[in-house]
């Protein structure tokens, strides 16, 4: 490639030379180079980050580094490393949940339990509407980790921290808080569905499951049967779908599971995130369900903790399906709220059935963007439904996670609801 063309339009090198100061840029190298080898901290040349799966190096560079780098033959692009950022303010508007509010759904009197690392009730968008909380891992209920204040906030967040900014899909829906997650961010299969176990105890309608494990399933290992028991009595969970992507057979447990709403994460520009994990499951079905908005979110900070890209005392940033999850997880509370007599598997064909085909592959996208707006008016897709894909070749089989029996305590709480 010509020198004169590696440097994106728009690039002032002559400002760079004339301040003397430093660039933040993308170089995009030739898939073959040893970029380890060629991109090294010279003069002029700060080295930021490696990436794995593309050949491009972050840098800090001077105006004479640059001119090094477009005479490099290995170097085939340079981008300046614009700021990014998908606030709630434009995820959430992305999903007209501002429209469903409009017309006075807000997931008021909505139960909603956070199946996670816990809450922190004194979060200004969150204070006063956590009904209950419980600890299974022995650290207490506070949110040491943030994970889980970070999702209740774009489940139902108020916005209060930001004049509104910052809303969560269903703001005033009621939250309950069982903490599965240690401050670390792991634990256990059994731990969750101790946690399942007591969101059905506190009767809720919607269950958030922003967690799951790697490795392709096929929705039969204990903590999917747990989840898909819950769908059948009555109470929807919706699900993540996984970070293992872009390949396919890279949907895990719980996401799996057959009746569960599974959610995928989509960009701002009608794609699929490549980290969000594909389908299909171990056993050849379509997953996940569907996409919503989950990269670069931002929602609310629990008090003390550093999870992702911080913005201010109360806000952090943060992508993943476990972003996207709780903004189905409210889209469902706003279902629930205007026909609290839909069933979960109700709940589930009208998400599918009123999003927006992005015409990409059903193992990508499954049925297509969420729209909160469509959904509540059940305004079904003009579009032809797709044709059933294609399985693409299998993955190397693997063991599995053998069925548990549930806990008989999980079972007295679900027949309880009956």
């Amino acid at each position: 490639m010509d020198s004169g063309r590696k440097l994106w339009p728009g690039m002032d090198l002559g400002a760079l030379s004339a301040d003397g100061g430093e660039l933040a840029v993308i170089v995009g190298y030739q898939p073959s180079a040893d970029r380890a080898a060629l991109a090294r901290d010279a003069e002029g040349i700060s080295v930021q980050r490696h990436y794995r799966m593309l050949p491009f190096v972050a840098m800090r560079i001077s105006a004479g580094g640059l001119r090094r780098l477009e005479q490099d033959p290995a170097v085939e692009r340079i981008w300046p490393d614009l700021p990014v950022r998908a606030l709630l303010d434009k995820a959430v508007p992305y999903v007209h949940a501002p429209a469903v509010w409009g017309l006075g759904a807000t997931g008021k009197g909505v139960r909603i339990a956070i199946v996670d690392t816990g809450i922190d009730p004194n979060h200004p968008d969150l204070g006063g509407r956590v009904a209950e909380s419980v600890d299974f891992t022995g650290e207490g209920p506070r949110d040491g980790h943030g994970h889980g204040t970070h999702v209740a906030g774009i489940a139902a967040g108020s916005g209060a921290a930001s004049g509104g900014q910052y809303r969560g899909v269903a703001p005033e829906a009621t939250l309950y808080a069982g903490k599965v997650l240690r401050a670390d961010g792991g634990g256990a299969t059994s731990t969750v569905i101790a946690g399942l176990e007591w969101a059905a105890d506190q009767q809720v309608q919607v269950v958030n499951l922003s967690l799951g494990s790697a490795g392709s399933s096929d929705g039969t290992d204990a903590l999917s049967t747990a989840c898909d028991t819950l769908m059948a009595h009555g109470i929807v969970v919706c699900v993540a779908a996984g970070n293992e992507g872009p390949g396919n057979y890279t949907i895990g447990s719980p996401g799996a599971a057959l009746q569960v709403i599974t959610v995928g994460a989509a960009t701002l520009d009608g794609q699929v995130a490549p980290f969000s994990s594909r389908g299909p499951t171990a056993d050849d079905r379509v997953k996940p369900d569907i996409v919503v908005p989950g990269v670069n979110i931002t929602s609310c900070r629990a008090a003390g903790t550093g999870m992702g890209a911080v913005v201010g005392e109360q806000y952090t940033m943060a992508s993943g399906t476990s972003m996207a999850t709780p903004v189905a997880s409210g889209l469902v509370a706003l279902l629930l709220e205007s026909d609290p007599s839909l069933r979960p598997p109700e709940v589930k064909e009208r998400l599918k059935r009123t999003a927006l085909d992005l015409r990409l592959a059903a193992y990508d996208q499954g049925a297509g963007l969420a729209d909160a707006l469509r959904a509540y008016k059940d305004e079904q897709s003009e579009q032809p439904p797709a044709q059933p894909p294609t399985p693409p070749p299998q993955p190397p089989p693997q063991e599995l996670d053998g069925c548990l029996a549930l806990p008989a305590a999980l079972l007295r709480a679900l027949r309880r609801r009956e």
